[in-house]
């Protein structure tokens, strides 16, 4: 019988996670690093342990130091939430070999997933369409040429090992080719270990489609529709919505039933997102990638079906069988939801963070509102980890009527102490562009200049 789960994890993940557990009766331990003492995740879990300095090397990523924690407190289940450790393969067999119940799939699945080339060679094999592309490069110059003349131009070279967009190079010419496999190659290394790259093809006016699954870990997984994340910069998600204004019925049907066939194909474990870019001049999607563990817009998904998705996870992990409850003709969606991420940034400054004194928090509240954070007022927001101060989620019975109560929140909250990027979220969700759902992964960089202005 599991009785209590540790949070390898900091932040709003920690308390989502943290108050999912103590709804099942679950007691929680958090960890913490020096910066975070008495955070308000440490303050939620019933037991409490430190584990380090500030930089996440010494603390949030130290393995060894995780798996002591939950020996010393006798917790059974680890919740790695995302970031950090949750999709290190490494970790998820060292959990398991120290009879820790990993909350998320096994290991193979995770390595499989995570190296970006092995995954696309399973999704070509469950028949999931992908973009033109190549496997690894490997070869001289002549040959990573000729490679890319074949996937054709623009181009995209990626890192193999890892995902978030780091190291990721847009090339219009064989003439920058050779440089940027070059520059991915040592940012993969210094990132992830590994500097294995590829190419993909870049499709110009892209939507950023994920579909939410959950597996059961024997062939069998649901879809919980999709979500729409196309407004990014630099690749890093700004705002997300559920559903996507740019899919049809039959398109959001076929690429849900996509992204399950590929979780059964890797008998998927738990809950999971399979990302998808949808070419809106030719109707056609393209695997992305998947991410073997919780999305940070996950929320969204949440909130227009109604499923606690922390919450199956660790009843899941717990043992019990949830096949029989989540079956597919038993998930609907209610209304549309938009999250937005705030970060302590100077959006005027190139983005820059803005660590320093959170000296007034004021949250917005109202009917369909939630608040996903790991800040309170008096706490100061440190250098050393993500600027995300929350997420802010609205619900509506439409997408006009979410976005307005979005920004409505927004207009509501009280920061003092710090920049934030509020203004610039509330300038783009009444962007005409925007609200008419005219967007793509690289219409916020077009749009830039006038929405920091």
């Amino acid at each position: 019988m599991h009785k209590k789960l540790i949070i390898a994890n900091r932040g709003e993940i920690a308390c989502r996670v943290i108050r999912a557990a103590k709804a099942l009766g679950l007691r929680t331990v958090a960890v913490y690093s020096e910066a975070d003492a008495g955070a308000p995740h440490v303050e939620a879990a019933d037991e409490t342990v430190a584990i380090g300095p500030a930089a996440a090397a010494q603390s949030y990523l130290r393995q060894d130091v995780l798996i002591d924690a939950a020996r010393q407190t006798g917790a059974t289940l680890l919740h790695p939430g995302y970031g950090f450790l949750a999709e290190n393969s490494g970790f998820a067999q060292r959990c398991s070999d120290a009879g820790l119940r990993f909350i998320g799939p096994s290991p193979q699945v995770i390595q499989a997933m995570g190296d970006k080339d092995q995954a696309r060679r399973i999704a070509i094999e469950a028949g999931v369409p992908v973009s033109p592309g190549t496997t690894r490069l490997d070869g001289g110059d002549d040959t990573i040429r000729a490679q890319a003349a074949a996937v054709g131009y623009p181009l995209l070279v990626k890192a193999a090992a890892g995902g978030g967009g780091i190291g990721m190079r847009r090339v219009d010419s064989p003439e920058a080719l050779l440089e940027a496999v070059a520059t991915t190659r040592s940012l993969a290394e210094r990132a992830f270990g590994d500097g294995g790259v590829y190419l993909e093809h870049f499709i110009r006016c892209a939507r950023h489609i994920e579909v939410q699954v959950f597996g059961f870990g024997d062939g069998r997984a649901v879809h919980l529709m999709e979500r729409d994340c196309s407004v990014q910069r630099r690749h890093q998600k700004v705002v997300e919505e559920a559903m996507s204004p740019a899919l049809d019925d039959k398109t959001r049907r076929d690429i849900a039933e996509v992204a399950v066939k590929l979780a059964e194909a890797c008998r998927y474990e738990g809950a999971g997102t399979v990302e998808f870019l949808y070419d809106e001049e030719t109707g056609r999607y393209f695997f992305l990638e998947m991410n073997t563990r919780i999305q940070v817009e996950h929320p969204v998904t949440e909130m227009v079906t109604g499923v606690d998705l922390v919450m199956a996870q660790i009843r899941q992990a717990m043992g019990e069988d949830l096949a029989r409850e989540m079956r597919q003709d038993n998930i609907s969606t209610r209304g549309w939801a938009v999250e937005a991420r705030l970060y302590a940034e100077r959006p005027a400054r190139n983005f820059i963070p803005s660590p320093g004194p959170l000296n007034v928090l004021r949250l917005p509240d109202g009917p369909g509102l939630r608040i996903d954070t790991g800040y309170r007022q008096g706490m100061k927001v440190t250098p050393h980890y993500d600027p995300m101060l929350m997420k802010i989620i609205a619900h509506g019975d439409n997408r006009a009527d979410a976005i307005a109560r979005l920004d409505a929140a927004l207009g509501s909250l009280v920061v003092e102490g710090i920049e934030t990027n509020r203004d610039f979220l509330r300038k783009l969700l009444v962007h005409p562009d925007f609200a008419a759902g005219r967007v793509h992964t690289t219409w916020l960089g077009d749009n830039l200049a006038a929405l920091i202005q």
